[in-house]
C-alpha cells in the first residue's frame, strides 16, 4: 500500500492500463513559504475556545473558530511523557481517545514518537475524525516530502542512497517518473496475476493442511509471508525466487530490513526501561542490515529486465529504478499483504461460521455460473466478498498513521469546530479513529461484513481511505494515493476466494505481532457443497 505513511503498501487500479493519468486541471501550489522552525504552542492543557464568526473562504460559516487545544509540554519531558503513554502506559488507541475526552476535541496538539535523538521535532496537530482527516491528502494544502515515516526519516543508506518515491512530494520532478514506472509495472503484470495467485496460494493451503494434520494447528504468518513474496515475484517480475540466489530467504531479509526502517515506531512488548533506549532513542546502525538489503537489491536488479528498460525511457537510472521497485514491492506491497491477509483471516474467522458459509456460497455460485472459471467480471459479482474486504480495510487499516506538513496557513474543520493551522506545522492522523468515526458510520466500532452493500454502501466508500486517499478516487502522478490501490483490493478478494473455494469454514487463534496480527489455524473444514 504505497504512498501512505507506514506502516505500509503498492496499489492496482482495476483499470490496469492506466499509467500516467493526471488531474484534469493543473495542480496549484501556494507561494507561501514553508516554515521549518518548530511551532510553539501554549503550555496550557486546556486553552480557551475562541468562538468567532468565520470569514468567507476560511471554513464553514456555522462552525466556530477554536484555538487548537493540547500541549507539547516542557522540552524533553513532554515528548518523553507522551512517548511513554503511547507505547507503554496507554497504547495508541487509548492514547488518542483519552486526549479526545480531555480536550473535548478530535483535533489537538500532541507529541508523536519517537522523539529522542531520532526526530528533531515531535510536535504535531492530531486529526482524529473522518471530516478533518482527508486534508492529509490535499496536495494543494499540504506537503508530503520526507514524512512517509512521520516525524523522522530513515537514512537513505537503507535505500541505496536514494530518496524513494514514498518520500517524494508530488511537486518534485522524480515523483511523476517513478509513479509512472509503478503504473507500468502493474500494467505489464496484469495477465500473470490470476494464474500466479491461484498457483501460489494453492501451494500455501496445501502446506497448511499438512501442518494442521500433523500438529493440530498451523501458523499462517511464516508460510503466508513466503507465499506473498513468491506471488509478487512471479506475477510482477516473472521470476520464481526459488530459481535465483535469493531462494527462500526473502521474507526474513525483508522483515529485518523493514524493522531497521521502522524500529522507532514499533514495540516488542518489552519493559520501557529496555525498549525505549533500544528502539526509540537512537537509530540502529545501517551497517547491520546492509548485506541483507544488497541481496534483495541484486534480485530486483537481475529480475526487472523490461521494467528497467522502461525506467531508462522515463529518465530514471537502472539503479534508482531497482531500489524503488524493491521498496514498492517489499516494503509497501509485501508489508501490506502481510498485515491485510492476517487481518482478513482474523476478522472473518472471528465473525464465525455463518459469514463463512455465506462467502463460500457466493464465491462458488459465481464461479459455477461462469463455467467454473474465475474472471474479473465474476469477481465484481461477489458483492459480499467485496464488502468484507472494504470493511476490513475500514475497521483495521494496514497503515494506521498519516502525516503531512502544512504548505500555507489554512483552516481545518472537524465535525464540531474549525481550527487555524500555520504553514510548516506537522499534521498527523490516526486512521483507525477516522475510519471508525461514529458521525459517519453506524455501529462504527463493530465489524459489519455487509456495510458496503447497495447504494448506501457505495456512498460510504468515500470514507474508506486506507490508500492515502478515498476509495472512490484514483491514484495519479499528481497525488500521493497508493499506486497499487486496486491491486491490493483485488488480491485481498482473490485471497478470500481461494479460501472459500477450498473450505466451508475455519477456526483460528489470534495473537499479537509488531506488524499486524499473529494468526494460527486450528481447523479447516473442506468444501462440502
Amino acid at each position: 500500500m504505497a504512498s501512505a505513511s507506514p506502516h505500509f503498501p503498492i496499489s492496482l487500479h482495476a483499470r490496469l492500463h492506466q499509467t500516467t493519468t493526471a488531474r484534469s486541471t493543473p495542480l496549484k501550489f501556494s507561494s507561501t513559504r514553508v516554515l521549518t522552525r518548530p511551532i510553539k504552542a501554549s503550555t496550557s492543557e486546556t486553552p480557551p475556545d475562541l468562538a468567532v464568526e468565520t470569514r468567507t473562504g476560511s471554513g464553514s460559516k456555522d462552525l466556530p473558530i477554536r484555538t487548537i487545544p493540547g500541549s507539547y509540554g516542557l522540552p524533553i519531558i513532554g515528548p518523553l511523557k507522551d512517548r511513554n503513554d503511547y507505547f507503554h502506559k496507554q497504547k495508541p488507541e487509548e492514547f488518542f481517545k483519552s486526549r479526545i475526552r480531555k480536550y473535548n476535541s478530535t483535533v489537538f496538539r500532541v507529541n508523536m514518537p519517537p522523539g529522542g535523538f531520532i526526530a528533531d521535532n515531535p510536535q504535531v496537530v492530531a486529526l482524529l475524525d473522518g471530516k478533518s482527516f482527508p486534508v492529509l491528502f490535499d496536495v494543494d494544502k499540504v506537503e508530503k516530502k520526507d514524512i512517509f515515516t512521520g516525524t523522522y526519516m530513515p537514512s537513505t543508506e537503507r535505500t541505496g542512497g536514494y530518496r524513494i518515491l514514498s518520500y517524494l512530494d508530488p511537486s518534485e520532478p522524480n515523483h511523476a517518473k517513478l509513479k509512472s514506472l509503478l503504473f507500468h509495472l502493474l500494467k505489464s503484470s496484469r495477465n500473470r496475476i490470476f494464474p500466479e495467485f491461484k498457483a501460489t496460494y494453492s501451494e500455501l493451503f496445501d502446506s497448511i493442511e499438512k501442518e494442521l494434520a500433523a500438529n493440530g494447528k498451523a501458523d499462517f504468518g511464516g508460510p503466508g509471508d513466503a507465499a506473498a513474496f513468491n506471488f509478487l515475484a512471479r506475477a510482477m517480475y516473472g521470476k520464481d525466487p526459488a530459481d535465483t540466489k535469493l531462494g527462500s530467504d526473502a521474507p526474513s531479509l525483508i522483515t529485518k530490513w523493514v524493522f531497521f526502517n521502522l524500529h522507532p515506531l514499533l514495540t516488542l512488548g518489552l519493559p520501557s526501561i529496555i525498549e525505549d533506549p533500544l528502539l526509540h532513542t537512537f537509530r540502529l546502525p545501517s551497517a547491520l542490515v546492509k548485506s541483507d538489503y544488497q541481496r534483495l537489491y541484486e534480485f530486483f536488479l537481475e529480475s526487472s529486465g523490461e521494467i528497467l528498460v522502461e525506467a531508462e525511457k522515463l529518465g530514471i537510472s537502472r539503479e534508482e529504478a531497482a531500489h524503488n521497485l524493491l521498496f514498492a514491492t517489499c516494503f509497501n506491497t509485501w508489508g501490506g499483504m502481510k498485515i491485510l491477509f492476517s487481518n482478513l483471516v482474523k476478522r472473518v474467522g472471528r465473525a464465525g461460521t455463518k459469514l463463512q458459509i455465506r462467502l463460500a456460497e457466493e464465491i462458488r455460485s459465481v464461479i459455477k455460473s461462469n463455467g467454473g472459471e474465475l474472471t474479473m467480471g465474476g469477481i465484481e459479482q461477489m458483492e459480499l466478498t467485496k464488502s468484507v474486504v472494504f470493511e476490513c480495510l475500514r475497521f483495521e487499516p494496514p497503515v494506521p498513521a498519516q502525516y503531512a506538513r502544512a504548505k500555507k496557513d489554512f483552516v481545518i474543520e472537524s465535525h464540531d469546530a474549525a481550527f487555524r493551522v500555520k504553514a510548516g506545522e506537522m499534521l498527523y492522523g490516526y486512521q483507525p479513529l477516522a475510519t471508525r468515526d461514529p458521525k459517519i458510520f453506524e455501529r462504527a466500532e463493530e465489524f459489519v461484513p455487509e456495510r458496503f452493500l447497495g447504494e448506501e454502501g457505495e456512498r460510504l466508500l468515500q470514507h474508506v481511505v486506507w490508500s492515502n486517499g478515498p476509495q472512490t478516487e484514483n491514484p495519479t502522478v499528481g497525488n500521493k494515493q497508493c499506486a497499487g490501490k486496486d491491486f491490493v483490493v483485488l488480491v485481498a478478494r482473490l485471497f478470500l476466494i481461494e479460501i472459500f473455494r477450498r473450505y466451508d469454514s475455519f477456526d483460528i487463534e489470534v495473537g499479537s505481532s509488531p506488524l499486524g496480527s499473529s494468526v494460527t489455524f486450528t481447523s479447516l473444514r473442506k468444501a462440502s457443497f
